[in-house]
């Protein structure tokens, strides 16, 4: 079985040393590359494959990793970025999925559940820290509403914020006092509705889509 190749972008050497060590002590990655600046990374993606990209949002001298983003698809990077950060505002969590990334991770978390998310990621999931979950929320809650909005049903639309806040389906049926089959069923009208197959993908969708129906969490 093939190795996932990581590169590593952040301007802090120590942040990247400690990252090597820690991806080093799983059999499953490889880092190929760590970069201090979003030209030595683009050098990296277009002379090797490169499969998840771990980047920094603050790169210094006024770059973010959404220059690092938007430079790198335009050069034909199609791989997974996972924003591995000390912090971003709200709207930049929102911003940062509309780019497409398929994770937001907060630097103060745990190793041990940094390779977990990795390996989530790499399955094919969306990590969202639960940490910004009510800053995604907020910032939402504010944007202009979609047109994709009218679609929903109030039921699906209390069973999509379910969804979102992490809540399992037995969770979701007490909170809304119904039974876990009514959930299910609500949760298979949103698969259907917006054309994805799990709920980490269905979480992208509330963001980038929904997210303005809800309101305050």
């Amino acid at each position: 079985m093939s190795k996932t190749r990581l590169l590593l972008l952040d301007d802090h050497t120590l942040f990247r040393a400690m990252f090597s060590r820690l991806l080093g002590t799983d059999s499953d990655f490889q880092v190929i590359a760590d970069c201090s600046s979003i030209p030595e990374a683009l050098v990296v993606i277009s002379q090797q494959p490169v499969d998840l990209v771990l980047l920094d949002f603050d790169l210094g001298k006024r770059e973010t990793g959404f220059q690092f983003i938007q430079q790198a698809r335009a050069a034909g990077y199609d791989g997974r970025i996972f924003i591995v950060t000390a912090g971003m505002t709200d709207a930049d969590y929102v911003a940062a999925l509309g780019l497409g990334v398929c994770g937001l991770f907060l630097k103060h978390s745990s190793p041990e559940l940094l390779l977990e998310a990795i390996h989530k990621v790499m399955a094919g999931q969306t990590w969202i820290d639960q940490r910004c979950i009510q800053g995604l929320a907020d910032a939402i809650s504010h944007t202009s509403a979609s047109p994709k909005q009218n679609e929903l049903t109030e039921r699906e639309k209390q069973v999509l914020k379910g969804v979102f806040t992490g809540l399992s389906n037995k969770e979701i049926g007490t909170q809304l006092n119904i039974s876990e089959a009514s959930v299910k069923s609500a949760l298979q009208q949103l698969f259907t509705k917006t054309g994805v197959r799990t709920r980490s993908q269905l979480v992208r969708v509330a963001l980038e889509e929904y997210g303005a129906v809800w309101g305050p969490l």
